[in-house]
């Protein structure tokens, strides 16, 4: 297939693996329409335009694969052979292309070699938070994508089962907060843009005790333990890095929680204080009972 007569947008092949059967290079440059098409995904406007986004690296792809969510691949040719195999077997196009064109389609100095064309996947917080769920994580306006994508890879670890982009957070999609989740983006339901109030209200309406990480709260994380209070189906309230939560979005939470703080350090950052504040949750939860 000559470039000219290439197609532009993410219609492309349904069977097989890309237009040479992912044997050799296709042939794409970074003046390709196909590439140029997907370099658009790096953009919040283009991803919401169509509905897509790019995931980088081998894990991610990996775990997008296997969740169903992939449109496409671009891959150096000798990269990844048991990611391609998997791809072969589902029919999903797979462009062999050269770093000139991964780095088109990465916002990394050094492209680890393989990104995906995928659907998104972000569902209303009811759907994600919902009756059955015990543990489950809500950002409010979170602002840097490491960070979001560092809490949504705590949550999965911690065996959360949902997690909450609420308000004026980063967008789910941002490639730092796809790069920086390693995967786990696309292992447990998450919900983006409703506000911290509506988030709470859907929250409560499933059953779940909220508590707001706050450092200032009337509860130390041990005296929340030692109460029973973390035994119960919880979602936990994490704010921004700078300023942590308004006053006025604490305000939403049953109690508010304070990670106890016995050396010099004036606090922690935002995903050490949600892996803390999780992990220690996840672990009551499990605890055999009595």
């Amino acid at each position: 297939m000559s470039e000219q007569a290439e197609p532009t947008g993410f219609s492309g092949p349904t069977g097989g693996t890309g237009p040479t059967g992912a044997t050799g290079p296709t042939g794409l440059t970074v003046r390709s329409g196909r590439v140029r098409t997907a370099r658009k995904l790096l953009r919040r406007a283009g991803r919401r335009e169509a509905g897509l986004f790019l995931a980088e690296g081998p894990q991610a792809v990996r775990e997008a694969l296997a969740g169903g969510h992939v449109r496409e691949v671009f891959a150096r040719p000798d990269a990844q052979p048991e990611l391609r195999s998997v791809a072969g077997q589902t029919g999903l196009p797979w462009y062999d292309v050269d770093e000139a064109v991964l780095a088109e389609l990465t916002d990394t100095v050094h492209p680890q070699g393989v990104v995906a064309v995928c659907r998104v996947l972000d569902v209303p917080v009811g759907e994600a938070v919902r009756p059955g769920v015990r543990l489950a994580a809500v950002l409010a306006d979170v602002r840097d994508p490491g960070n979001a994508g560092t809490v949504l890879r705590c949550a999965d670890a911690a065996g959360a089962e949902a997690v909450v982009l609420a308000g004026h957070s980063v967008d789910l999609y941002n490639p730092k907060t796809v790069r920086a989740s390693v995967g786990s983006l696309f292992h447990l339901p998450v919900a983006a843009g409703a506000s911290p109030a509506a988030t709470v209200d859907e929250v409560r309406r499933a059953g779940l005790t909220v508590l707001a990480a706050d450092g200032a709260g009337e509860l130390d994380l041990f005296e929340a333990e030692a109460s029973g209070l973390l035994a119960a189906p919880t979602a936990w309230l994490f704010g921004n890095e700078a300023w942590g939560l308004p006053e006025e979005v604490a305000a939403l939470a049953d109690h508010r929680v304070r990670i106890p703080i016995f050396g010099g350090a004036e606090s922690l950052n935002l995903a050490t204080a949600a892996a803390v504040c999780l992990y220690t949750s996840a672990r009551v939860q499990r605890a055999p009972r009595p």
